[in-house]
């Protein structure tokens, strides 16, 4: 039966206590603290959705384009183990035909359900199925086209649409990405819309602060075009960051976001900065002058959020 509503969650996968201490005591006192927050609204700082969803609040295409395509958590998990990114209709960068028939993916995903056991991903997966669908079984190989269904149906009805779920989970704000050469249309049409669910955007630069970012020399020149600032100088560049983060904090961001190799910072004299950034720009630094100026941008940007109040978030180390 597809569910016109969200079910009633199953008491076997979504257990209350499923992720609280064996010990008797050590549960008891989580069970008390869990209480007192459990109802009250949900503040996501760094939420891996999409503006659009909000924008345009259409239904969600289908199971395999909602779970599967955009979570790089599942497809990594399943490439690392054999599986090939285009047999999971993840697109190429280099025109690779891939997998288009999304019950196809589904049934790739589900076969290899069993890889992701012990996992948070399995965790997460498991949780939401239960709650949303009210699956009460294992997702498998034999079931896949039964549970595609199921989800496939519902997904067409109005309270699995997205705004409708921001209002269901009890979010009172969550904070999505986006790079700094965005032009950040989706919260502008949010904003325009007359819907009260605040999603804001935060600044994440990487394509404009490391060398090694694919198309960086192009990227700065983007940035200038953006900015009218003269990205080819030292001062025109950080001015550059300026202004988009002053367009960023317009459009409601709370905070800057940095994956960087590295947290190493920096803090060379104006002088040197400007010589390694003439390096950068000019698309030739060595490992460690790419690596200085990562460290150095993160000591600006820290600069930059005692001016403008957004609050420096840092990823480092993150490599996929």
């Amino acid at each position: 039966m597809i569910p016109t509503r969200l079910p009633s969650p199953s008491s076997r996968i979504c257990a209350p206590d499923r992720l609280f201490p064996l010990d008797a005591t050590a549960r008891a006192i989580a069970r008390r603290l869990h209480q007192a927050v459990a109802h009250l609204p949900i503040v996501s700082p760094h939420g891996h959705t999409d503006p659009r969803w909000y924008a345009e609040n259409e239904a969600f295409p289908d199971p395999a384009r909602l779970f599967v395509v955009p979570d790089h958590y599942v497809f990594r998990m399943l490439y690392s183990q054999g599986v090939a990114m285009e047999d999971l209709g993840v697109p190429a960068r280099d025109g690779t035909p891939v997998e288009t028939d999304p019950r196809a993916i589904w049934r790739r995903f589900a076969t290899h359900y069993h890889l992701f056991r012990g996992t948070p991903t399995r965790l997460w997966l498991d949780h939401a199925f239960a709650a949303l669908f009210g699956l009460d079984e294992r997702l498998s190989a034999a079931n896949a086209d039964r549970v595609y269904d199921l989800m496939d149906g519902a997904l067409r009805q109005p309270p699995y649409r997205p705004r409708a779920l921001f209002e269901t989970f009890g979010i009172e704000a969550i904070a999505t990405t986006e790079g700094a050469l965005d032009d950040l249309k989706w919260h502008a049409q949010i904003a325009v819309s007359g819907w009260t669910g605040r999603v804001v955007t935060t600044y994440r630069p990487d394509a404009v602060v490391d060398p090694d970012f694919e198309g960086f020399r192009g990227n700065l020149a983007r940035l200038g075009e953006l900015t009218g600032e003269d990205t080819a100088t030292w001062a025109g560049y950080l001015a550059a960051h300026r202004r988009r983060r002053a367009f960023f904090k317009a459009h409601g961001a709370t905070a800057s976001d940095h994956g960087h190799p590295s947290a190493r910072t920096a803090d060379l004299s104006p002088a040197d900065a400007e010589r390694l950034f003439h390096v950068v720009a000019a698309g030739r630094p060595m490992p460690e002058e790419a690596d200085l100026f990562r460290g150095q941008m993160l000591t600006e940007m820290a600069r930059m959020s005692l001016d403008d109040g957004l609050v420096l978030q840092i990823h480092p180390g993150s490599r996929r």
